[in-house]
């Protein structure tokens, strides 16, 4: 049987987040060969691949206050403006994966995706269907959207994943970021921050106080909302495991894709505790 996964490369491991609009190349070379390798140990995986906007779009969507909605000429020329440095990165991952090996089809979401305050509501989803039906990877990102009350918005890879895992019912959910999995306290400024293995409805509210936002700009919620949105989702879709992990792990990811009960580190996010 295959297994359908889907991944995000966060905005804070593929771009360095203090500098705009700056990639991290080798970062996301040497992702798209772990995912290669994994993919040739098991030819059963289907993915569904996102990533983040990090320096690009979070830094443009900031300075223009577009998740705040779009009414002003100038609102709009800056919500093309963030259209266009998310476009940018989108590329940059891209070439990358093909260049791997790694089938990848870059789908645009601002396309086809209608908000509602701020909410995703509608996306287009027979591209990612026949993709996966041809043996590609479908390869989304963070971007603008319509907004049918505030005119414009910015959805989150997050946001397009769960709309898509409500409808394509994925195995697990693996978020790559610069951080190994959740921790009591920042680990960037705390060293010293204990990782939190697991996380259920059931010890939910016992971590909550240790999250908090983001270490650089982001427009689209920083840890605590990252986490939440997830346990939401899989409260909703019970046989789905999330995991967050760290890209700056060399091998972290391939190990990950390759023994999806191993212990391979990070932090899982399912509806209750684990064997």
């Amino acid at each position: 049987m295959s297994e359908l996964v889907f991944v995000k490369l966060g905005g804070s491991v593929i771009t360095d987040k203090v500098q705009p609009e700056t990639a991290r190349p080798a970062v996301i070379e040497r992702l798209a060969v772990e995912v290669a390798r994994a993919l040739a140990v098991r030819p059963d995986l289907r993915l569904v691949l996102g990533h983040g906007s990090g320096s690009f779009g979070h830094v443009r969507a900031r300075q223009y206050r577009t998740v705040e909605g779009v009414s002003t000429p100038a609102d709009w020329r800056g919500f093309a403006t963030v259209a266009a440095v998310a476009a940018r990165l989108n590329r940059i991952v891209t070439d990358v994966f093909l260049a791997a090996g790694i089938p990848v089809w870059s789908l645009q979401p601002s396309a086809s995706a209608r908000c509602r305050a701020g909410e995703l509501v509608s996306l287009e989803t027979a591209p990612v269907q026949e993709a996966l039906a041809r043996g590609l990877v479908p390869l989304v990102y963070g971007d603008v959207a319509l907004d049918e009350v505030q005119g414009g918005t910015i959805i989150s890879t997050e946001q397009i994943f769960a709309y898509l895992a409500r409808r394509f019912y994925p195995a697990r959910l693996i978020l790559v970021g610069v951080v190994d999995g959740v921790f009591r306290g920042d680990p960037l400024r705390e060293p010293s921050a204990s990782l939190i293995p697991e996380i259920t409805a059931e010890n939910w509210q016992e971590v909550r106080t240790a999250l908090g936002g983001s270490h650089a700009t982001d427009v689209t919620g920083g840890m605590l909302s990252k986490v939440e949105q997830m346990l939401g989702l899989v409260g909703e879709l019970p046989e789905l495991v999330v995991h967050l992990l760290s890209g700056e792990r060399a091998g972290a990811l391939e190990a990950a894709l390759v023994h999806p009960t191993g212990a391979v580190g990070g932090t899982m996010i399912r509806q209750q505790d684990g064997p």
